[in-house]
């Protein structure tokens, strides 16, 4: 773990910026709207199909049934039939889950299908050993029904995110346009450009970066390192106004630099940090940036002094609220996010399963 720290008004610690305003050459472009296959490995979407395919067995059941005596051996054939397929189905597509996610949405429920009724076969001997009545080819209809089913119902929650998606990037963005933070900037850089025209440049840049960033389609996870440099941009300008008020500590594990986070998450977290714990008081205020593993999740946390001053604003929760729904959206139940008091200051959690592009999809096995 390497300690960066940056505590004065002229230099950050983790980079040096560009010289020039330019447009990156990196830069993301706006994404095609397009559905993409659910991810198996996800503890969410596997905790779905269970339900979804389960509740399928239970419907068809009901409707096959012409006795309520017969009613509880029915469901009890049904959970016989289905327990062994379904296990090894699960199995099957939590390994193959990479290679799955880069098709396109049709052509992963095919393969889908393919796999869940490769399951069962296999496991017929194993089923027919209850001494319960199968029919091959009905059993493998009602494998297809279950997946077509269950892929239905992710394209259509796919597709229902993507309007919340939309609505989140829009909130984010008026979220994130502060008046009073514009026009500082802005003021700022007119206050130093005759003194000096390299820091000017350089914070006009840094503003650029910053609302390019707001404006592009953000529907993919990038990498942490992209994350901090953004913010880096923000912090640049933040010197400038601030001076040696703000003081920003930096602890970043360089091993995750590479891991893939939602867009536009940490700046605004560090953003309220300065706005409503630094930028109110008079005072020197530190803001503690900390990322690093803690097992398999990703740990971010930012911190920040309570100033005695009353706030100007209510507080974080449109910021936190909306970063709440990308994370949800992005990795359903396995991200969480905590906030509140600790030994006198505010701090802001962020724990989110460690996601890698660079890593081979067979090494990811192990």
């Amino acid at each position: 773990m390497e300690k960066l720290r940056r505590t004065d008004g002229r230099h950050l610690a983790l980079q040096t910026m560009d010289t020039s305003i330019r447009q990156k050459p990196g830069a993301q472009t706006a994404l095609p709207t397009r559905v993409s296959p659910p991810d198996f490995r996800n503890l969410g979407v596997m905790t779905r199909v269970l339900l979804v395919v389960n509740a399928f067995a239970l419907l068809t059941v009901l409707l096959r049934n012409q006795s309520s005596t017969l009613l509880g051996q029915e469901l009890v054939e049904m959970a016989g039939v289905m327990v062994f397929p379904l296990i090894f189905s699960l199995l099957l597509v939590y390994l193959c889950a990479p290679f799955i996610q880069k098709q396109t949405y049709s052509r992963a429920a095919l393969i889908v299908a393919a796999l869940a009724i490769v399951c069962l076969v296999v496991s017929f001997p194993v089923v027919s050993s209850f001494d319960i009545q199968l029919d091959p080819v009905r059993w493998m209809i009602w494998t297809c029904a279950a997946v077509a089913l269950t892929m239905a119902y992710f394209h259509w929650r796919a597709s229902a995110a993507a309007s919340a998606v939309a609505e989140a990037r829009m909130q984010a963005l008026n979220a994130r346009m502060r008046p009073h933070f514009f026009f500082n900037s802005i003021n700022g850089v007119l206050g130093v450009m005759r003194t000096d025209p390299k820091q000017a440049e350089k914070a006009l840049e840094a503003l650029s970066d910053l609302f390019r960033a707001l404006m592009q389609e953000n529907r993919k996870l990038v990498p942490l390192r992209d994350e901090i440099d953004l913010c880096q941009r923000y912090l640049e300008l933040e010197f400038m106004r601030l001076g040696e008020r703000l003081e920003v500590i930096w602890d970043v594990d360089q091993t995750l630099l590479d891991a893939l986070v939602p867009p536009l998450m940490l700046q605004p977290l560090v953003e309220n940090a300065v706005y409503h714990g630094v930028e109110p008081s008079m005072q020197v205020g530190t803001v503690d940036i900390r990322i690093g593993a803690d097992g398999r999740e990703l740990l971010l946390a930012i911190t920040n002094p309570l100033c005695a001053e009353p706030s100007r604003h209510p507080g974080n929760r449109m910021a936190q609220a909306n970063i709440r729904e990308r994370l949800a959206l992005f990795y359903d139940i396995e991200a969480r996010m905590d906030h509140g008091l600790k030994d006198g200051r505010y701090v802001v959690e962020i724990r989110l399963p460690i996601k890698r592009e660079s890593a081979e999809w067979i090494r990811s096995l192990y």
